[in-house]
């Protein structure tokens, strides 16, 4: 009998800052000032999604994000940090014209389709001594 289970939520935790998506210039450009940002969130995506067996969804998702500070210390607001740490978890395949290949196999880390997809987002911060964040997609379940 073949296991048809499969994961439909998946969090993690990553160290320092989210990437920020601020500017006309993709966050996935070579050498772009967010790109160990960006690098720290595909890496620790890929891990859980490894860890856990996570393949991308493609119906309907919310994604929650955390942000852990030191208080009065927040860096950016919240819609350019949840639009960081959306467009790096979704599918990059249609940002290729720009060239990847400088992410190397983390290119292939998407946690599902395309933004179009989010039906929630949520925002919430907490104090710490150190920047942090956790990360949580999940499938939006089906109303009846």
């Amino acid at each position: 009998m073949q296991d048809t289970t499969r994961a439909l939520a998946l969090m993690f935790e990553v160290s320092g800052l989210p990437p920020v998506k601020t500017e006309a210039l993709s966050i996935f450009a070579a050498g772009h000032r967010q790109a160990a940002r960006v690098r720290a969130l595909l890496q620790a995506a890929c891990e859980a999604a490894q860890r856990t067996g996570w393949t991308p969804l493609a119906g309907p998702i919310e994604v929650d994000l955390t942000l852990r500070c030191p208080p009065g210390h927040r860096t950016a607001d919240a819609s350019t940090l949840l639009g960081g740490v959306c467009a790096v978890l979704q599918d990059k395949k249609r940002v290729a014209n720009i060239g990847l290949a400088h992410l190397g196999v983390l290119v292939d880390v998407a946690l599902y389709a395309d933004d179009r997809q989010i039906r929630r987002l949520s925002y919430a911060e907490e104090p710490a001594e150190d920047f942090s964040y956790q990360v949580r997609v999940a499938a939006v379940p089906a109303v009846v």
